[in-house]
Order: C-alpha cells, then sequence, then structure tokens
C-alpha cells in the first residue's frame, strides 16, 4: 500500500476499584516502539475514560481523526493473572457497577434482540503471536458486561462500516505483578516488560494482517 498504516492502540483510565490501570503505561510503551517493521506505520494512542458516554462520544472521534487501518484495544481483568485475546463482544451490560462517572446502565443490553459479535479468525492468529513470547495468554468468549465489553461492541460496529478500521482485537491484561513480588505466591506474575513483549508481538501480527486486507482491497 503506498499511504502509511495506521494503527489507533487503546487503553483505559482508572475506574472503581482500580485507582491505577496499567493499560495506560502498556499502550504508551507500545506507541513509542521503533522498529523495521514499524517503517511505513504510523502508531497512535488514546486512553478512554471509564465510561460508555466517553466511549460512545470519543471512539467515533478517535477513528476520525487518526483514521486507522487497525484497533488495538486493551483493558484490565483485574481478577484474571493471564492474558486474555477476547474473541466476541457480548450483548450485555452490568446494571449493577456504575462506571467511572458514577452512571449505571439503564437496561442490561446494548442493542436490542442483537446476538453477540465476533472480531474475527484473526483472533487466533493474535493468541499465537502473544504465546511466541512464553507469556500466559488464553482465548476468551467472555468480555464481561462492563466497559471493555462495551467497547468491543462499539469497535465491531466500526469495523463493519464502510469507513472503519479493518480489523480490530481487545486484549484483558491482568493486574502488574508487584515491584520485587511478581514471583511469589498470590501474586500476580506477569509484569510490565512481559506485556510489553507480549503486546509488540500481537501488533506486529496486525500489523501483517492489515496490510493483507488493504492488497485484498486493491
Amino acid at each position: 500500500m503506498s499511504e502509511k498504516l495506521r494503527v489507533l492502540i487503546t487503553g483505559f483510565g482508572p475506574f472503581p476499584g482500580a485507582p491505577y490501570n496499567p493499560t495506560q503505561p502498556l499502550v504508551a510503551r507500545l506507541v513509542r516502539l521503533r522498529r523495521p517493521a514499524f517503517d511505513n506505520v504510523e502508531l497512535s494512542s488514546h486512553i478512554f475514560p471509564v465510561t460508555y458516554s466517553a466511549v460512545d462520544r470519543q471512539l467515533p472521534l478517535a477513528l476520525q481523526q487518526h483514521k486507522p487501518h487497525a484497533l488495538l484495544m486493551f483493558g484490565l481483568a483485574s481478577r484474571t493473572p493471564y492474558l486474555r485475546i477476547e474473541t466476541r463482544a457480548r450483548n450485555a451490560v452490568t446494571m449493577l457497577w456504575p462506571d467511572a462517572a458514577q452512571t449505571r446502565a439503564r437496561k442490561g443490553s446494548i442493542a436490542d434482540g442483537a446476538d453477540a459479535q465476533r472480531f474475527g479468525p484473526h483472533t487466533a492468529k493474535l493468541l499465537r503471536a502473544a504465546e511466541g513470547t512464553g507469556i500466559d495468554a488464553r482465548a476468551s468468549r467472555d468480555a464481561g458486561s462492563y466497559l471493555c465489553n462495551y467497547l468491543s461492541w462499539r469497535a465491531i460496529e466500526a469495523v463493519e462500516a464502510d469507513s472503519g478500521p479493518r480489523l480490530a482485537a481487545f486484549i484483558h491484561i491482568p493486574p502488574l505483578a508487584r515491584s520485587g513480588a511478581g514471583r511469589r505466591k498470590g501474586f500476580p506474575r506477569i509484569t510490565l516488560e512481559e506485556l510489553v513483549d507480549a503486546g509488540e508481538a500481537m501488533l506486529l501480527e496486525m500489523v501483517r494482517l492489515a496490510r493483507r486486507a488493504a492488497r485484498e482491497v486493491a
């Protein structure tokens, strides 16, 4: 492709129960990567506030501004000790837990009568890329019912639009290992450096897949 390939990498800010969100330093590290494979790639980033209104307002604006060919999204799964590559977005919104603006969903679904939406077969390739770095990574069919799942749903809608990105993926990351305690029993085992390595591998795979998709369209 003659133009630069554009990839938008996103994370989330803090939310109730998680005053520190490790997706922020992960996204910051990934967008600064300098590799030969990224020579003709424009990497951009966006951090969403953990509110439904922010996703609805900021996702279209970010897509319009950056016009990404691929969208790689990260979110925190505070009770999962491994990397989760989400394969689909559920048509579900929790009515129990408020977002960071203390707003509760008024109904338990995103779209009336709709089934779950799938990201696509490329998620299996992202899983293999992550596993190749030695990290504990697994496929997931349940992105929850909070903001990560909600953003996943809206991103898949954007992919299906004519002017949207060609590919999207959502990755749940665990809490970071505590300094000096990463290998102790009872603490998360994954460090930021390990997440960056896995994130880079998945980003390289997204770039490869997006280039292939662009050639197929051309």
